[in-house]
């Protein structure tokens, strides 16, 4: 019997109600989840940069319809509570926010993420009210739902070149405020910078992987008080880093030396469902 919505949901929110740090990991389709459900994550989560990769885009260039799309098919394909990274919502007004919570949910989700970025060069981050306006949309559409949604509010400073630690935590306290179950601030320089985001505020941290130089080990980020911990694109881009340089020695060398490690590691028949 497969597991209910609700019941993900429940399970998803008890993995940041106990004790520790876990890592949830960010697939891309119905195979690669597959897969992560096997060797043994208990959460899985979407990736905006794996998404846009999936259809040949780059990231930011995917529609709403098509990251639901996406998102349905990583839900069915596995027992596992799954959380979206759904950028800005698609959209400014905290209206369209709160309607894309709305489909998340139809289409299986039991968390995501809310950013703070604009999309906008000239003012790459919304506004401190109507960011957080954003978020109390999207919580108010959580909330409404009849199954615990786990609604992360995200700050984008530190990638988007404003690397200001004071706002940073300020927009996560807001969004806190506001109703996020969880926070999120990607980018963050050192283990320092993790510890006093996590001490400033009172609901589960996310810390990013994916960053190198900026990417620490589980214990060293639990130790910080970081609650959960995302791969953002990094499998993503290690799988199409396996496939270029397999799909290279084939043509500008003519062999086949990528099949000693490729048929070395279990056949990947034994993921997929029949």
């Amino acid at each position: 019997m497969r597991v209910s919505q609700a019941d993900k949901a429940k399970q998803f929110r008890a993995l940041h109600e106990a004790p520790g740090a876990f890592v949830i990991a960010n697939v891309w389709d119905g195979g690669s989840a597959r897969m992560m459900a096997a060797i043994g994550f208990k959460a899985l989560a979407t990736s905006s940069g794996a998404s846009a990769g999936l259809l040949g885009r780059r990231d930011g260039r995917v529609t709403r319809d098509e990251a639901m799309a996406q998102a349905r098919v990583i839900c069915e394909a596995s027992d596992l509570p799954v959380s979206a990274d759904l950028e800005k919502g698609f959209g400014d007004s905290p209206e369209i926010v709160s309607e894309t919570i709305r489909l998340a949910a139809e289409a299986g989700l039991v968390g995501c993420s809310i950013e703070d970025a604009s999309g906008n060069p000239d003012a790459p981050i919304f506004e401190f009210g109507h960011a957080v306006e954003r978020i109390a949309a999207a919580s108010s559409a959580a909330q409404a739902l009849p199954f615990p949604f786990t609604l992360t509010g995200r700050t984008e400073n530190f990638l988007r070149g404003r690397p200001d630690l004071d706002d940073t935590i300020k927009r996560l306290k807001a969004y806190e405020a506001a109703g996020a179950e969880a926070l999120m601030a990607p980018g963050l320089p050192d283990l320092d910078a993790v510890r006093a985001v996590c001490s400033a505020v009172g609901k589960p941290f996310n810390f990013m992987v994916g960053i190198k130089g900026k990417s620490f080990t589980v214990a060293a980020l639990a130790d910080a008080g970081v609650k959960r911990i995302s791969l953002a694109t990094s499998l993503y881009k290690a799988a199409m880093t396996g496939l270029l340089n397999a799909a290279r020695e084939v043509r500008e060398h003519g062999t086949f030396g990528y099949l000693d490690t490729s048929l070395a590691t279990p056949d990947m028949n034994a993921f997929l469902r029949d």
